[in-house]
């Protein structure tokens, strides 16, 4: 099984690498005996966030999620980055493809599948949900000082 690579890191910073998205079924993440999932490695952690969980995953042709879930208290936003398939939520399907983005609150049943022929490939950003507000899209500073590389 693959390992996620650290890269840097500071008092201010993480940085890690899990390698080429090509290769994510070189991972595979385990619950617990019975429960294994090909294909997916979680990074916040390995990252110290504090705000977010942040999981990358591939599904191969004809594969999906095998279960239904839903969340207690944190919302979910998917980001598809390659390949093609379905989305389910509350029992409502509807298509997905590379450049498509999925937000899904915390209550609502969800799972996917890829209906494509080639990897469907996906970011997933898990956060408490009601956590930001309008004021929170101007938290940005632009900063005056030079850049020096």
């Amino acid at each position: 099984m693959k390992s996620i690579e650290k890269i840097s890191e500071g008092a201010g910073y993480s940085a890690v690498s899990i390698g080429l998205l090509s290769n994510l079924s070189d991972y595979t993440l385990v619950f617990s005996p019975e429960v294994q999932i090909p294909g997916k490695v979680f990074v916040g952690t390995e990252v110290k966030a504090t705000g977010a969980e942040v999981s990358f995953q591939v599904f191969e042709p004809g594969s999906g999620t095998p279960f239904l879930h839903t969340h207690k208290t944190h919302e979910e936003l998917y980001i598809f980055v390659k390949g093609s398939g379905e989305f389910q939520v509350d029992g409502q399907i509807f298509p997905i493809a590379e450049g498509s983005v999925v937000r899904v609150a915390p209550k609502s049943k969800r799972t996917l599948r890829n209906t494509g022929n080639e990897p469907l490939t996906m970011i997933c950003v898990q956060y408490k949900a009601e956590s930001f507000g309008a004021d929170d899209a101007h938290d940005g500073e632009i900063l005056s000082e030079a850049i020096v590389w």
